[in-house]
């Protein structure tokens, strides 16, 4: 391993000095899954950036739900060039309205995949995709199966462009990672994954990697993060939701909240979560490597 003295620290970002005539190398943070496009962040964007940035954020992936905000995403992966990074994808649960949500339709991937197609060659992933059974989004078994047809054709369009799926699987754990496995899926991350950690390792042994978003302080998802090995764990704040305050818009820069967890759980330092969390981020997002940059 190399070895690696430490100079400073700016923020959360440290400059360490490899053992001489090894170069020097910036570390931070990679916040794998997040909503930037979200109107929550219309009227301070770019504080919310500039306050991420200091926190010691690299770069962010921006994912989509819905057709409708995909040219927003790549106008802010230009606006923040090196920094916001988009993936485009049909998330499984779609909004009518702020008050009703339903189960994704072919209908909503047909309107997606054109406008995939055109942006192909700027993305650096392919989604949210994935399944949710939340009872209250699913009305029949259609919905599932229309659920795991859209999955299908998306992880087909992400092996056609050589993409990694940035993946939801909420209440739907085991047959998400099954699913996956049945496309030959290589490359996905798991977000804020709900499932148990015993299914969560079979999504390890397949290569999958998994995203801790900071609500994880309050989670009852904390096994999870002893279960897992630090090779397979990325980090994420799916902002503006799932902060460690409840009903408190999130934001990128609590990407160290995650982090923090991370170190405490495992009983390794700081720099290490954010070294190992940050190299796997590059293992599965090799596009973001214009953002880690010594």
């Amino acid at each position: 391993m190399r070895r690696l003295h430490f100079i400073q620290e700016t923020g959360n970002v440290l400059v360490l000095r490899a053992a001489k005539g090894e170069k020097t190398h910036m570390l931070g943070y990679v916040d794998c899954h997040c909503h930037i496009s979200a109107g929550d962040f219309d009227k301070d964007l770019e504080e919310v950036i500039e306050n991420s940035k200091k926190a010691g954020l690299l770069a962010l992936l921006a994912v989509a739900e819905h057709a409708g905000e995909f040219t927003k995403i790549i106008e802010l992966s230009k606006r923040f060039p090196g920094f916001v990074f988009p993936c485009l994808g049909v998330h499984p649960v779609q909004e009518v309205s702020p008050e009703q949500q339903r189960s994704a339709s072919l209908q909503d991937l047909d309107a997606a995949l054109p406008v995939i197609e055109k942006y192909k060659d700027q993305l650096v992933a392919i989604g949210e995709v994935g399944l949710d059974f939340t009872p209250r989004f699913i009305s029949s078994d259609s919905d599932k199966e229309n659920q795991k047809q859209i999955l299908i054709l998306q992880a087909q369009v992400a092996k056609e462009l050589d993409l990694p799926l940035n993946v939801h699987s909420r209440s739907a754990g085991r047959p998400t990672i099954h699913l996956l496995k049945e496309q030959g899926v290589e490359k996905a991350l798991l977000h804020a994954f709900d499932g148990k950690p015993s299914v969560a390792m079979e999504g390890v042994q397949a290569g999958y990697f998994f995203s801790i978003p900071p609500s994880i302080i309050r989670s009852e998802q904390q096994k999870l993060v002893k279960q897992l090995p630090l090779e397979n764990i990325c980090l994420e704040t799916d902002s503006p939701a799932l902060g460690p305050e409840k009903q408190v818009r999130n934001e990128p820069r609590n990407i160290c909240v995650s982090a923090e967890y991370v170190s405490k759980i495992k009983g390794v330092s700081l720099e290490k979560v954010m070294e190992v969390t940050t190299q796997n981020a590059l293992r599965l997002f090799p596009k973001i490597k214009s953002a880690i940059r010594p």
